[in-house]
């Protein structure tokens, strides 16, 4: 399963932010895009990023967040009509972020194990540049409604499948094991980096090319034919 129905997240070890909340509305920036003034509107779908992803979805108020921005409660109903709406924009903007990443490279001449190496690493870097959203789409969505909640549900089958796309084009080339469940195999790749949401801090020791180039040199150690034993296939299209 790609989106993880996963307990809590560990606790967030960042400093508060102790300013009034007159102080930190005056000037939020984007914590995507630093040093990146945003309009009313962009505030408070970064802001509710943050505490949802802080606190959890049912946990904030629409109160809490005007407490936030430093506004009057109604005053969010000039922009946005309700707290949902806010939890699915932030969901579908994380889904945008993970489709224009990957499907790309659809269409890149790499081989089998290139595209997967390819894949990791823009996957981990769409989390670490995004990671309050990247908390949110990958814990929250399990709290939309009904229709939102099967447009997600719809959208991770579709990346579910890029992922056996690409260990199925390693297999049908003779880089990867004859054997290997390819189904399987894509749900452990694709775990691996979901799950990154839940430790990695950007700023740490370790880069997001860091952390991808130890998921694969572990994980495809374990999918790739025995030295010696590799196959000359056709040339890597990314189709099946």
């Amino acid at each position: 399963m790609s989106i993880s129905d996963a307990s809590s997240p560990p606790p967030d070890t960042r400093s508060p932010d102790t300013r009034s909340p007159d102080a930190r509305s005056q000037n939020i920036q984007s914590p995507d895009v630093p040093d990146s003034p945003v309009s009313r509107r962009e505030q408070i779908y970064l802001v509710a990023g943050r505490l949802f992803s802080e606190r959890g979805y049912h946990a904030t108020s629409m109160r809490d967040l005007a407490a936030e921005l430093g506004i009057q409660g109604g005053s969010l109903y000039a922009h946005i009509s309700g707290k949902e709406d806010l939890l699915i924009e932030i969901v579908n903007r994380a889904a945008r972020q993970f489709d224009a990443a990957l499907y790309s490279l659809r269409s890149e001449q790499l081989t089998p194990q290139g595209r997967l190496r390819e894949a990791m690493t823009r996957h981990l870097g769409v989390i670490a540049e995004n990671m309050d959203s990247a908390t949110v789409f990958f814990h929250e969505w399990k709290h939309l409604s009904p229709e939102p909640l099967a447009a997600v549900i719809a959208w991770r089958d579709g990346i579910e499948a890029f992922y056996r796309e690409l260990i199925a084009e390693g297999v049908q080339a003779g880089v990867y094991r004859p054997e290997l469940n390819v189904k399987m195999a894509a749900n452990l790749v694709l775990s691996s980096v979901n799950w990154a949401y839940t430790w990695y801090r950007p700023g740490g020791a370790l880069s997001p090319q860091d952390v991808a180039t130890s998921f694969e040199q572990m994980l495809l150690a374990g999918l790739e034919q025995p030295a010696g034993q590799q196959l000359s296939g056709p040339p890597a299209t990314g189709e099946q």
